[in-house]
Order: structure tokens, then sequence, then C-alpha cells
């Protein structure tokens, strides 16, 4: 079952979802807001901090409300499921709470979550202590990652964020007449080189084959949330598993790596040095950062091309669509080329 909206066809179904029916969907759960409510960052759903009347056991809890039409209800109970696997793992993740056993909720056509509110500050990942602690608990994330697979989430593959993201755009005309042939040509151009990878779904023969497991899918410094460690729980934990999926271990390493070459290359070190002591690496998995960077930069203009009728996507997102913007696309993907072209980063 897919969810739906019960918003009226020509309004978009976040425009109902008001702050009192926020408070009225957890007041049906018997948690009741102290009238404190503060939209968190998130785009795809929508998120609150609520501060709550009775602060035992909780003072706060963050209300999730998934995206109408986005996952289907089986989807979003494997996202909930792994969370908790997770936690029974001791890996500091923040699962749902349960009420009545359900860990997902309905309420004026939306489902929704709750989760313990967890403050915390992005890591500081230029600080090699930080890199080994989280390549630690990354480990154990695809420990328990690997010992099941998902039965509904997707794969992160070269079919589901290249192809069928290329082919949304171009079918839908998202992209301006005058940029549309050159950035075409070049998408396919970097399609082909991941082509020749471990992410196609008929990837070509060789003794490389990178062992699939569910990951968090979107590791990047935002999602992960630091609190002092002379504090009990300190550390690293990590949130939001919206974007939990199939794929490769690299997939929850390479978004962590910023600067130039040998920037990435002492990242990736701190990384897979705590990463090791707790899980084998493959290190010819390396060779898959820049293709999932390309199938990144893709799927990200088709994600942005197909939110544009949620009005927050105009508004935080202005520079999208212009001929400039592909322009800037077309800069970028012969970039991407250029990077799957050249030896891959190792550490």
């Amino acid at each position: 079952m897919t969810l739906s909206s019960a918003a009226p066809a020509n309004t978009h179904p976040y425009e109902s979802l008001t702050p009192d029916v926020v408070l009225d969907a957890l007041a049906t759960l018997g948690l009741h807001g102290d009238g404190r409510l503060t939209g968190l960052n998130s785009y795809e759903n929508r998120v609150y901090q609520v501060y709550l009347e009775d602060p035992n056991p909780h003072p706060a809890v963050v209300v999730k409300f998934y995206r109408p039409g986005r996952w289907s209800e089986a989807e979003i109970l494997e996202e909930h499921a792994f969370s908790l696997e997770l936690a029974a793992g001791e890996v500091p993740a923040v699962p749902p709470l349960a009420f009545d056993g359900k860990t997902l909720h309905h309420h004026a056509g939306f489902a929704f979550s709750v989760s313990p509110y967890r403050g915390g500050r992005a890591p500081e990942l230029d600080n090699f202590e930080v890199l080994e602690w989280v390549g630690r608990f990354l480990a154990r994330i695809h420990t328990v990652g690997s010992a099941q697979p998902f039965a509904a989430r997707p794969t992160l593959d070269l079919q589901t964020f290249g192809l069928d993201s290329r082919d949304w755009l171009l079918e839908n005309d998202k992209i301006p007449l005058d940029m549309q042939r050159d950035w075409e040509k070049t998408c396919n151009e970097a399609l082909d080189m991941v082509r020749a990878t471990a992410l196609a779904l008929q990837p070509p023969a060789s003794d490389f084959q990178p062992r699939k497991l569910r990951l968090h899918g979107d590791v990047h410094p935002g999602n992960i949330l630091w609190t002092p460690t002379d504090r009990p729980g300190g550390g690293p934990h990590f949130v939001d598993l919206d974007d939990a999926r199939t794929g490769f271990a690299v997939q929850d390493l390479w978004m962590l790596l910023s600067g130039d070459r040998a920037q990435r290359t002492a990242q990736l070190s701190g990384l897979l040095d705590g990463y090791e002591q707790f899980r084998e690496f493959d290190r010819r998995e390396l060779a898959l950062i820049e293709p999932l960077r390309t199938l990144r930069l893709i799927h990200y203009s088709a994600w942005l091309a197909r939110r544009w009728e949620d009005p927050i996507f105009p508004i935080n997102f202005p520079w999208f669509g212009s001929s400039d913007y592909w322009k800037g696309q077309i800069l970028v993907l012969e970039d991407q080329c250029e990077q799957m072209a050249e030896e891959p980063l190792y550490a």
C-alpha cells in the first residue's frame, strides 16, 4: 500500500499540515505538547521538535510526517525495524517510539512516527579521532545491516538513481531546450562510465563483486549528531534513516569526505582506521566513490524537479531550473567524467 493524503487535489498535501494538526496527531498517542513547536531542517518530509507538558520520560519528541506517496507502509516499517535492530545492537541510532506496539501512526491523512529528541552538533570531520570514532560506528551499522536483507526497500544502483532520474527529467521536459541536448549527451557519457562498474544492474564480469547490504544510505555530516564525550553516551549518533536502502558499504563513507585529494585521503584513512577495528572493508569499493557521486548529482536534479510543486522548494532553491543551473550541471558532469577516469582514491 502506498501512503496517500486526504488533501484536496489542487493543493499540496503539506499545506494542510498546520501546527494544530501536528499537536492533534501527538494527542492521539497520549502526548500533549506545551505549545512549543519547532520545524526541523527537512525538505523531503515534515519534521518537528515538540516540547511536552509532561517531561517524563521525554521532555521533547521529534515527530516526522512522511511525504505522501513516497514510501509504502511496508518500506517505512522496514526503516523502523532496521533502526530498532541498530539500537538493540547498541549502535547509537534513534529509533521511533512504539505506542500500543506500533511505530507508524496515522492522522488527518498523514503517516507519522515519533522519536525521542536527541540534541548535538555536527562532528568535527577534520579531527582524526572523530573520524575514527565515526568509522567504528559505521562498521557496526554495517554488521547489523549485513545480517539480513531488506525485502521492500530499493537498491541504490545505476537504474534507480541514474537512468530513471535521467529519463524522468527528459520525458517531463524539465530541462530548458537550449540546454537539453548538451545535458543529455554529457549525462549519457557519465552514465556509460558508471555502467562499467559494479553499480550496473548487470555489472561487467570480474573478480570484484562487492557484497550488498542494508545501509543508512545518506550519511552526511548533517545526519550525524555529536554530543560531548565526557557525558554518558557521548560521541556520534546517527539520525534520519529515511533513505535507508540496499547498496555497497562505501556509500555510507564517501559523503563524509571533502576538500582536495590530500584532505579526502586523510579523512578516508581516519574513517577506515576506525571501521576496520570492527569490520573488514574491501578497498576495491573505493573505485565506486566517483560513480556514486555522479549518480547522486543526477538524482539530486531529478529530486528537485519532482518536488517543485511543494511550496517549500521554490522558496529554498530559487536557483534551480534555469538555463544557468543546467549549464552548471553540464560542467559538473564533465568534471565527474574526468574524475571517474582518474585513479580512485586510496587509503
